[in-house]
């Protein structure tokens, strides 16, 4: 049904070249998208769209947090059966991602570091997999590395927002230099209110009076925003509000 004189097929063909200009995709996608709306769409959708919402953290998140409701240990207990009874490539990263959730980290960090050998040593998911276990083992150098090793064989995964916002946290666990630039890319990509606040964080830790209001701002448009954010996203944000609500009260 055409919406002001633009057919609706045309919306969302805008809507997935909004999409792939900010996640850095290859240009031809803007010519697919635009020189065929409906058909470049259908396309895009189930080629790029559909599995980075699949990779979605958020996504991710929630549907781990009912199951866990429901039945905690669940979803460890059975990602270890697929594992055990067929040990290939997604079972061990089905695994690694329930240890991580559960908080064996070390038992985590291994199935991650043992996936990231051999011919998936540059995978995406499995470099990104290793990072976040890295950090949560208080090794933000290691995750640096494999962070810079995803981006030299996959120039696009900088801009992904879990990808970006590890990285700025890893260089900022390191005080490596960049930590700024870093941090700006991930709130450029960032699909809810963490990095907001973790860049927040950070602000906070090093001192200078433009960094402490910087850090202030960023804390009071979290709150503000939350005014606007459906159920699902303040579920999702919950944790950031109430870390911006104690940092402006601090």
């Amino acid at each position: 049904m055409p919406f002001l004189g633009i057919g609706l097929h045309v919306l969302v063909a805008i809507y997935f070249g909004i999409h792939a200009i900010r996640r850095g995709r290859e240009l031809y996608w803007l010519f697919i998208l635009f020189m065929f709306p409906l058909f470049g769409s259908i396309v895009y959708f189930f080629v790029a769209y559909l599995p980075e919402l699949r990779e979605n953290r958020g996504v991710r998140k929630a549907g781990r947090a009912v199951v866990q409701a429901i039945d905690p240990g669940r979803e460890l207990r059975e990602a270890r059966k697929a594992y055990e009874l067929t040990p290939i490539l997604n079972n061990r990263l089905r695994l690694a991602e329930a240890l991580l959730a559960s908080g064996d980290v070390a038992a985590a960090l291994q199935h991650f570091t043992e996936a990231a050998q051999g011919p998936f040593a540059t995978d995406v998911v499995v470099l990104r997999g290793l990072a976040r276990a890295q950090l949560a083992a208080n090794a933000p150098q290691d995750a640096a590395a494999s962070l810079e090793r995803l981006f030299a064989d996959h120039k696009e995964a900088r801009r992904h927002p879990d990808a970006a916002l590890l990285y700025a946290r890893a260089l900022a666990g390191t005080n490596a230099a960049g930590v700024r630039e870093a941090f700006a890319l991930a709130l450029e990509v960032g699909t809810d209110a963490e990095p907001k606040c973790r860049y927040a964080d950070w602000l906070r830790t090093q001192g200078g009076a433009a960094d402490v209001q910087q850090a202030r701002e960023l804390y009071a448009q979290i709150i503000k925003d939350s005014g606007h954010w459906h159920r699902h996203a303040k579920s999702h944000n919950a944790e950031w509000l109430r870390r911006a609500q104690a940092g402006v009260s601090a």
